[in-house]
């Protein structure tokens, strides 16, 4: 079962897969590029995930074909989207709000590693709905 509790440290451990990551790499890089030693890190920390997970899409009733991808769906509840870029702006937060509306995910977690620290610039938490329904 799903808990607050749970999500707290799972989104800890991801944050520190990234820190891994940037530590090693540091900024200014490809995005592609820390997609690809991400999932290196989170199998080295036995970490279960999916990447390039087509998102679900469904319109009045129809399953429609989707290019829509979410960089890495964690443990079958959090939205990782990785970024590189100079800085995220309003439109990458509403497509990891859509993607974590589509998948159900009650947590997301934005990750941008072309930052001097990563861990007080380069990662945000977001939550919805679903969140707010898990027991603590």
């Amino acid at each position: 079962m799903i808990t607050k509790a749970y999500l707290t440290d799972l989104v800890y451990r991801v944050n520190g897969a990234a820190i891994e990551v940037h530590k090693h790499l540091g900024p200014g890089l490809l995005e592609s590029i820390y997609h690809k030693c991400m999932i290196r890190e989170l199998a080295l920390r036995g970490i279960n995930f999916q990447s390039e997970l087509v998102i679900p899409f469904e319109y009045k009733g129809l399953k429609l074909e989707s290019d829509l991808r979410c960089d890495l769906f964690i443990e079958n509840c959090m939205v990782l989207e990785l970024k590189a870029t100079n800085k995220i702006i309003p439109i990458n937060v509403a497509v990891l709000m859509s993607y974590m509306n589509h998948l159900e995910a009650p947590i997301g977690l934005m990750i941008n590693f072309n930052v001097e620290n990563i861990f007080h610039q380069g990662q945000k938490t977001y939550v919805n709905s679903f969140y707010s329904r898990l027991e603590d």
